[in-house]
């Protein structure tokens, strides 16, 4: 029998952007199933709240299976990402590099991913060079002072982002 190569892309992806997008269709080529570990992270303030982001990611990954491609789970997550990555089976975390900054982050993160578990991998995948600026930060930031975001997400996200960004203002 053939082991079954599971991947774990995780985030807060609040709001999910184009070089999120990029990242997952083509980690869904290098491994059987693909889990998309949506994160709670308190330190952060989301502008969605969980259950919006994960939708978002369930609607704007499903063109992605089929064909040969990984199947795809969205899921949520709020314990130590290697107890997590355990837990869905992972074989492999998956993670998007956009500039020398985040590669500094990620190198101690797997420094300290390797001491917790030495059998999952974690593979790089740097983002389309028409990505590499985009953050998640910097697009809410834009969507909030009233910018066009169409140009970092997809269609239907960018119309959520615009509309909540008008009600935060809205709500001040």
């Amino acid at each position: 029998m053939t082991r079954r190569h599971v991947g774990l892309y995780p985030g807060t992806f609040d709001p999910l952007t184009l070089g999120h997008l990029d990242i997952i269709q083509r980690a869904v080529k290098l491994v059987d199933h693909l889990v998309i570990g949506v994160a709670t992270n308190p330190s952060k303030s989301p502008m969605f709240t969980l259950e919006e982001r994960m939708e978002m990611v369930r609607s704007e990954t499903a063109p992605f299976v089929g064909n040969g491609r990984a199947t795809i789970s969205v899921e949520t997550f709020d314990c130590l990402l290697m107890q997590y990555a355990e837990q869905v089976g992972a074989t492999v975390i998956v993670r998007g590099l956009r500039a020398v900054s985040d590669f500094e982050y990620e190198f101690q993160m797997v420094g300290m991913n390797q001491r917790l578990n030495p059998d999952i991998d974690t593979v790089f995948l740097m983002a389309d060079p028409r990505h590499q600026a985009i953050a998640s930060k910097l697009v809410k930031e834009i969507a909030v002072l009233g910018g066009n975001v169409a140009p970092f997400t997809t269609p239907n996200v960018a119309k959520l982002l615009t509309e909540r960004a008008k009600l935060g203002k809205a709500s001040e």
